[in-house]
């Protein structure tokens, strides 16, 4: 299916490359001969009335039908050829990429050719009728002179049939460098086609109008002027086209790519300063592509607040003195999980109780600093600002009771302690120039792991330390004193509390 598909494409290609180059060549023949039989007579020939017309109206149009038959014939086959690789459902080879991204200059090159052969069979032909050499001369320049219109806007026309041929072949290897004619040499096409033949034309009017003409001096000028006019409104339309449509292909990805659609893509057409610019657009947007999957790889490896302090702010070594909250949980028995459970059901175990405990956190705008084995340590009030850092850490951790009580019905053996404790930390990359990472450092940390070590025994099977219920404000209501106990590590007691009110699954 896919190899008809693009055989299709060839085929149409070609239609519309050998369609554009027939019109081209029989307009452009048409008003040269309008204009040839309106300003020029027939000085220095024998021939009138009917030998007239055979001198002039026939070899002219024999030249020209012949000439469009070749060309449409020769070229389109030749043209279907040359792109082969479409058939063959391929990507093309650089040579062949080169020579299909060429090909707009190829049809220029051949069509001037077949005017330029044109002009010399017809002015040997009007020899035999004995014309003067002026007049063939005349007659021949203006062959050239439309020749040359012809050619570029053959390159034109085909380059802008060529379009979809050359975003398949550009679609594996976008241009590097310009590749065919750029924006400012088809805008000079564009002058040469509307301004510099017009002009170098009406510059020679009156070297080459013959005094024998069926119009005066005036006409013929006025006339060269609109055929000038109509030639160069084309050139510039089918300019401001090649250019103003992939442009604006640009403009709406760009637009989506601001509203974040981050998939969006534009083809690679051209071969110019154009198609690298579309092609610069696909590897700004493949560059962020990558960043973000890296942003977001990032923020789950360290935390998001972490990850947007170091993409917002200069990173490095060192760190700052922070009023903070730590809650530290540990999964009770992973060890005899382990040696009862199969493999696959204790990846799941461990999968959940750590899912459980980042929603927990997550929940009241805290985040988990690392993992440790069975155990985790989150951090609230830091690295960004939370007054309130000590309510959403013991919110956390009631809530995180529940979550837990209910995984072990489905888990069944699952359990934990945890500790929350508050004060002042230490916080910042911790580590050497080529590796580190975000940490806290501080009591509040070493006195939140013995406090876990302790709820692991408790009911309710959560302890929060003093600090945090002093920094507690309105959420201290919900929690009750338990004395004082002596934890490794401390010099004094610490007054240790629990949950006031019993747990829903308490009930």
């Amino acid at each position: 299916m896919a190899g008809s598909s693009r055989s299709s494409l060839a085929e149409r290609v070609g239609g519309a490359v050998g369609q554009r180059l027939t019109v081209s060549s029989i307009a452009a023949a048409v008003l040269l001969w309008v204009y040839l039989e309106l300003t020029l007579g027939s000085e220095g020939s024998r021939a009138s009335g009917l030998g007239f017309v055979l001198s002039d109206l026939v070899p002219f149009v024999v030249i020209v039908g012949l000439g469009t038959l070749v060309l449409r014939s020769r070229g389109v086959s030749a043209f279907v050829r040359r792109v082969r690789w479409v058939d063959e459902d391929r990507p093309p080879s650089s040579e062949e990429r080169s020579r299909v991204l060429a090909e707009p200059l190829v049809a220029a090159r051949t069509v001037f050719g077949y005017w330029a052969i044109g002009a010399a069979i017809y002015s040997a032909g009007n020899a035999l009728f004995r014309h003067s050499l002026g007049h063939d001369l005349r007659v021949a320049t203006a062959i050239l002179l439309a020749g040359v219109t012809t050619s570029a806007l053959s390159f034109l026309l085909v380059e802008q049939a060529c379009r979809p041929l050359f975003a398949q072949a550009l679609a594996g290897q976008p241009p590097a460098r310009p590749a065919t004619l750029g924006i400012r040499p088809r805008l000079l096409l564009a002058w040469v086609v509307g301004s510099g033949v017009p002009l170098l034309g009406l510059a020679f009017v009156p070297l080459t109008h013959e005094r024998s003409a069926q119009v005066g001096l005036n006409v013929s000028v006025a006339l060269l002027a609109c055929i000038g006019l109509a030639a160069g409104s084309i050139a510039t339309a089918i300019v401001a086209r090649s250019l103003a449509e992939p442009i604006e292909e640009v403009r709406r990805t760009v637009g989506r790519v601001q509203d974040g659609d981050l998939g969006a893509h534009v083809a690679v057409n051209d071969g110019g300063e154009v198609g690298m610019l579309q092609s610069g657009v696909n590897r700004m947007v493949e560059g962020l592509r990558e960043r973000e999957r890296l942003h977001d790889l990032f923020g789950r490896h360290v935390g998001v607040e972490v990850a947007r302090q170091a993409l917002e702010q200069a990173t490095g070594l060192g760190g700052e003195q922070r009023d903070a909250s730590v809650l530290f949980v540990d999964l009770i028995g992973s060890s005899a999980l382990a040696e009862v459970l199969p493999p696959a059901e204790v990846v799941d175990t461990l999968n959940a109780f750590f899912a459980a405990v980042v929603a927990a956190a997550a929940a009241q705008g805290g985040w988990v600093n690392k993992f440790e084995g069975d155990g985790a340590l989150c951090v609230f009030g830091a690295p960004a600002t939370q007054p309130d850092h000590a309510a959403r850490a013991l919110r956390a951790a009631r809530d995180l009771v529940d979550r837990l009580r209910s995984l072990a019905a489905v888990h069944p053996g699952l359990d934990a302690g945890i500790g929350v404790s508050s004060g002042p930390v230490v916080a910042g990359n911790v580590g050497t120039g080529q590796r580190y990472e975000y940490t806290v450092i501080g009591r509040p940390v070493n006195e939140a792991a013995r406090l876990t070590d302790l709820a692991k025994d408790r009911e309710t099977q959560v302890l929060a330390g003093e600090g945090a219920l002093s920094r507690a404000g309105n959420e201290s209501s919900h929690w009750a004193s338990r004395g004082n106990v002596a934890l490794r590590g401390h010099s004094s007691p610490v007054g240790v509390f629990e949950p006031a009110i019993p747990r829903a699954a308490d009930r």
